[in-house]
């Protein structure tokens, strides 16, 4: 009974590992050269600073002591430290899966980008789990539906750029997402505890603030950050 168990989960988890490989042929890469240099632009970390910045500044701007300012700046720190030190550190080295375009038995059909094949293991993302990390942890903090959605695109776009240059399956993207999302909220939940008492009493109710008292204005910003760095990213690749 147990081997029969056994073997239907090994044959379970076979079938899954080949449809993982499947669908990353299907999203990894075009005949487009356009399309790959902005994929390239697009998944640099530093195309993205702007968008960081953008971020800080909100925070500066909206919290009343430097010591709620340090909170935020340390609860995202801890997301990069938890989300993708991590996944470097402990997972990859120890599942040891190889990414797409080191994989012995699709490699040579990875579409390979400007000769970037990524280092050796692949599971999870980091790239995933970093930004949506990020995005989760300020999601909670700033509750902003238009804030929210666009750091959500924000993530998903590095999530694809990673799948179109073969360098993660779509499954350590969904694994990376997962992680990410469980650690965005853990953070945020030790912030909160952290800071409850520095908060003041006052109840933000007007359509001015959010429910946890940013500007709406301010969160327009990181917003048109980021439409003018993916139009940044179309104009570069042109060139």
């Amino acid at each position: 009974m147990l081997t029969d168990i056994l073997l239907t989960a090994e044959s379970f988890v076979s079938d899954l590992i080949a449809l993982d490989k499947q669908w990353l042929l299907v999203v990894n890469g075009s005949d487009s050269l356009y399309l790959d240099r902005v994929a390239r632009v697009l998944t640099t970390a530093l195309t993205w600073l702007p968008l960081y910045l953008s971020l800080f500044y909100i925070v500066l701007h909206n919290n009343e002591n430097f010591r709620k300012v340090l909170c935020v700046l340390a609860g995202a720190g801890l997301c990069v430290l938890l989300a993708g030190s991590v996944d470097d550190m402990i997972v990859k080295p120890t599942v040891a899966r190889w990414r797409p375009t080191h994989d012995p038995e699709i490699g040579l059909l990875v579409d390979i980008v400007d000769g970037y094949r990524g280092g050796s293991y692949g599971f999870f993302s980091a790239h995933a789990s970093n930004t949506f990390s990020i995005a989760v942890f300020f999601c909670w903090l700033i509750r902003s539906r238009l804030l929210s959605t666009a750091l959500i695109i924000w993530s998903l776009t590095n999530c694809w750029t990673r799948m179109y240059l073969g360098v993660h399956f779509p499954g350590d993207i969904l694994v990376g997402l997962t992680w990410g999302f469980i650690v965005g909220t853990f953070v945020y939940y030790l912030y909160y505890r952290v800071t409850r008492r520095m908060n003041s009493s006052r109840r933000f109710i007007s359509t001015k603030y959010t429910s946890t008292g940013y500007e709406r204005s301010d969160c327009d910003i990181p917003v048109t950050v980021l439409v003018f760095t993916l139009l940044y990213a179309l104009i570069r690749a042109t060139l």
